[in-house]
């Protein structure tokens, strides 16, 4: 029989394990999810969406370092893969289903890398921040920078709340500064401009493909404080 489990010990273990946030969402809430990508798709009965994130290091942004910027994704990725495994196994442990979704998994989709759910829209509906109109997941204290992985369990823990601030305002620093222009449309309907936005933002690079556009991330003014 399941032991008890509480949202604030999941939340504590990525923290612990190494994760700078943390939270919970609800399964039915991901009613915007295609058809393949909700959480019961991954994991039959899944109840709950434990979501841990840590950022990456601003300076491979700011100066557009593609080669520093991989080898830093690279290392986070592996890093809250890690604490995504160590989360399960505790929740393993008390008796419940789980399965992790690491923060590079997945394959590309109509020209954009899509994971097995979506962790950005996971994010913010564990109440880790607001999708902006950079189509990016910003959060107060870490901007865009934050780097997810995510637990799926059968467990029922009460979802955090989500956040209600507006974020962006009226600013349009990265629909401007974005050379594809892919996020026009995006800012006003909230679709994006996929093949627009891949075509400029990956390059292929020693037969694989990655990301050489920073635009959207580097003009934040919640991110990296410009004026």
């Amino acid at each position: 029989m399941p032991l008890e489990l509480t949202a604030e010990m999941v939340k504590e273990y990525g923290l612990t394990a190494g994760a700078r946030v943390a939270g919970i969402a609800a399964a039915q809430d991901f009613v915007s999810a295609p058809a393949g990508f909700h959480p019961t798709d991954v994991l039959e009965g899944c109840r709950s969406v434990v979501v841990l994130g840590a950022p990456i290091a601003k300076e491979a942004i700011l100066k557009e370092d593609t080669v520093g910027f991989i080898d830093l994704r690279t290392a986070l990725s592996k890093r809250m893969d890690a604490v995504a495994k160590e989360v399960a196994k505790q929740i393993r442990k008390a008796g419940y289903q789980v399965k992790t979704v690491g923060g590079m998994s997945g394959k590309f989709v109509d020209g954009m890398q899509r994971g097995p759910i979506s962790l950005k829209h996971a994010a913010q509906l564990a109440g880790l921040g607001r999708i902006g109109k950079n189509y990016l997941l910003n959060n107060p204290e870490y901007g865009n920078l934050l780097w997810f992985s995510a637990v799926l369990t059968d467990a029922e823990l009460p979802p955090d709340p989500k956040a209600q601030y507006d974020f962006c305002g009226g600013c349009n620093r990265c629909t401007e500064a974005c050379p594809a222009k892919a996020l026009d449309e995006f800012a006003a309907s909230g679709t994006l401009a996929k093949k627009a936005c891949s075509g400029t933002m990956f390059k292929q690079i020693d037969k694989k493909w990655e990301i050489v556009c920073f635009q959207c991330r580097k003009v934040c003014p919640h991110c990296f404080g410009l004026q």
